[in-house]
């Protein structure tokens, strides 16, 4: 970021602020700082996760105003009233979530693409579900810029879950319902691990981590406080 001095047709002295994207170099460094400092430095210690968020370019995947910021522990704006999570809530869920390289993944919130970059490091295949169209369509766009080709996007309601594509291994949810959708735990493969936020939008809701055991049956976890956008759509029947 730079500032340069301007007069106004008034004669008024102004600054301007300009905004020019770092050097590769720099982006890959504050990368690695990011990992170490946000990740390392906290409890995130899943080795191929933490390689994934390494590899991953979270500048890509944000608005070019905010672009310096991107390997900042911070959620940033992508449009749309919605955000990016921060850095540590994406390693976490994913963590949490256990991916393989067998695995099929959903996440119900494709935002701007990020999450489901991390998730496609680990992955066989994620299908992710987008609410509002142009976020969908500049995800899909990023994401095949950035060489993904095992990420599928759809504009849809993620209420619904993709029944196709079912059962899921893992099921991200970045986008907080007041309860969890009926539709995706059926969808819940057994062993699969679901994590989502719940609570009442515009407060804290909680993180929870949701298994479906050898049995069927459904082990339930709270992990920690969180704050999300509200999920939005129509509940299935």
């Amino acid at each position: 970021m730079a500032m340069r001095a301007a007069f106004s047709a008034a004669g008024l002295f102004l600054v301007v602020v300009v905004c020019r994207a770092a050097p590769p170099a720099e982006q890959e460094h504050a990368r690695r700082q990011m990992v170490q400092r946000d990740l390392k430095g906290r409890d995130i210690v899943d080795p191929a996760v933490l390689a994934a968020m390494g590899r991953v370019p979270r500048h890509l995947f944000v608005e070019d105003a905010v672009r310096w910021l991107a390997y900042d522990d911070r959620p940033l704006p992508i449009g749309q009233g919605q955000t990016i999570s921060q850095p540590y809530i994406v390693a976490l869920m994913t963590q949490l979530a256990r991916p393989q390289p067998r695995h099929r993944a959903l996440e119900v919130g494709t935002g701007s693409g990020y999450q489901a970059a991390v998730l496609a490091e680990l992955v066989q295949h994620v299908y992710t579900i987008e609410i509002l169209c142009p976020l969908a369509d500049r995800a899909r766009t990023t994401l095949a810029e950035q060489g993904y080709r095992n990420v599928t996007v759809r504009c849809g309601n993620g209420y619904a879950g993709w029944k196709e594509h079912a059962p899921f291994d893992v099921i991200l949810v970045t986008a907080a319902p007041d309860a969890v959708p009926r539709a995706l735990l059926d969808q819940l493969a057994v062993g699969g691990r679901m994590v989502i936020p719940v609570g009442a939008p515009g407060g804290i809701q909680q993180l929870r981590l949701i298994t479906r055991q050898a049995d069927g049956t459904l082990r339930d976890e709270d992990v920690l406080p969180v704050r999300f956008v509200p999920m939005t759509g129509s509940r299935a029947p």
